[in-house]
């Protein structure tokens, strides 16, 4: 049977790209553009900058809005601002400023650390996406911000803010998932935002991913996208199944996202530096177990 047809406004895969900085911890600039050229030649249909891979929450605003313009006259895929904060007035002034540095949307990531109520989270959005004529897509994160956004709070939004079109999914419940895209209005999406779980929310209904991992595999990732919708499910099972070394790989406790996906491209010869603390520097070895992983996937 063939999978029904998604809309994808913003492409089917799409990478939470990093931010390269320098030696001296500087935001590289060109790096940022270099890096985005070849993430599109490598089979991204769109990307995300300054969001959680990023590292936005060890930049300055206006760090954030100079990777912004670099990546944007660098490329023409679909590209989104991660404008979110856990602070409502600042993360309105910062998607505000999105309007102005010709992005296609924004990406903004449940309030972290302060664990407000349901009612504060909703009030949240509205406040944030009236700030922008940018499309808007939720980021639900809860393993990182320590709260869920509720399915009732879910489907309102989608269906009384014009400019909340969809959401990145990263709760790990694809059950929820599929109620929330069978109450949500046409036309709202719903991003993997776990790359291990695209196949499985593919299958409930998913446009594509947001990911970490199409740092370095793109190209498999939308393989796999492509064979589900052409309905060859053990296709996309035997891609997926390449895709677990990869799905490991990019985070852990001793080396927690970004830090793998930076380690990989350096190992590739592509812009990326280390983190910022708090993540900071790779561990030893990071760089060879990512070639490991590189071979395994496209050798």
């Amino acid at each position: 049977m063939r999978a029904p047809e998604t809309m994808a406004r913003f492409g089917r895969v799409l990478t939470a790209m990093v931010t390269p900085f320098g030696a001296d911890g500087r935001v590289d600039l060109d790096g940022a553009a270099a890096l985005a050229r070849w993430l599109v030649e490598q089979g991204n249909d769109g990307l995300v900058v300054t969001g959680t891979t990023g590292e936005a929450s060890v930049l300055t605003d206006d760090e954030q809005v100079e990777v912004w313009r670099a990546v944007r006259a660098a490329v023409d895929v679909p590209l989104l601002a991660g404008s979110g904060t856990n602070d409502t007035r600042h993360a309105a002034e910062l998607t505000a400023r999105a309007d102005g540095a010709g992005l296609d949307g924004v990406l903004v990531v449940t309030p972290y650390y302060n664990r407000p109520s349901q009612a504060g989270i909703e009030a949240h959005f509205r406040r944030v996406a009236a700030a922008t004529r940018l499309p808007v897509l939720l980021y639900d994160i809860p393993v990182r911000t320590g709260r869920k956004i509720s399915h009732d709070v879910l489907v309102r939004l989608a269906r009384e803010v014009p400019n909340v079109v969809g959401v990145k999914d990263a709760a790990g419940d694809p059950a929820a998932s599929a109620r929330l895209l069978a109450e949500a209005p046409d036309g709202f999406e719903l991003y993997s935002g776990d790359d291990s779980l695209t196949l499985p929310l593919l299958a409930v209904g998913a446009v594509g991913v947001i990911g970490v991992c199409t740092h370095w595999a793109a190209a498999p990732m939308g393989e796999m996208i492509a064979a589900f919708e052409r309905g060859e499910l053990a296709e996309a099972r035997r891609i997926n199944a390449r895709l677990l070394e990869s799905y490991d790989f990019e985070t852990g406790d001793a080396a927690p996202n970004p830090i793998p996906a930076k380690a990989m491209l350096r190992a590739l010869g592509q812009p990326a530096g280390q983190c910022r603390l708090p993540m900071g520097d790779a561990p030893a070895g990071l760089e060879d177990r990512a070639l490991e992983v590189w071979k395994n996937l496209h050798g």
